[in-house]
């Protein structure tokens, strides 16, 4: 594992009518600010960015999608496809959303409000993997 990103699990419960994940906030590696979902339309990419003062968890609710954070050290893609798992990405991560199923929704769960902006935002990996 690396210091900025993680893999995360939560508690997956399933009966007869259903099944039930759920993420209390006190369990949260850091205190919430907003959720927001994420979907991509045929051969998106989503992401592509490392944030300076933003974490973020995500989680694929529903369907699956492919990880690729990278922390300085190389490209890792992590496959997520069952909403008891998920990857929190630290500060100073590059990240990006890909391979979406068709019927992917991903949970984003955010140390911040929204914001964007050059503050936040590294969205040239070459300049990210040069510092």
């Amino acid at each position: 594992m690396t210091e900025k990103f993680e893999i995360l699990e939560f508690p997956h419960l399933e009966d007869d009518r259903g099944t039930l994940t759920p993420f209390e906030f006190e369990n949260l590696p850091f205190a919430p600010e907003r959720v927001y979902f994420v979907t991509a339309k045929n051969g998106a990419v989503r992401g592509g960015h490392a944030h300076f003062v933003e974490e973020e968890i995500f989680v694929a609710a529903r369907g699956s999608i492919s990880l690729l954070v990278n922390d300085g050290s190389g490209d890792q893609r992590i496959f997520l496809d069952a909403p008891n798992r998920a990857v929190w990405v630290k500060k100073n991560a590059w990240h990006e959303l890909h391979d979406f199923s068709d019927d992917a929704v991903v949970v984003a769960i955010s140390s911040t409000k929204y914001f964007p902006g050059e503050k936040n935002y590294q969205t040239d990996k070459k300049v990210f993997l040069e510092k």
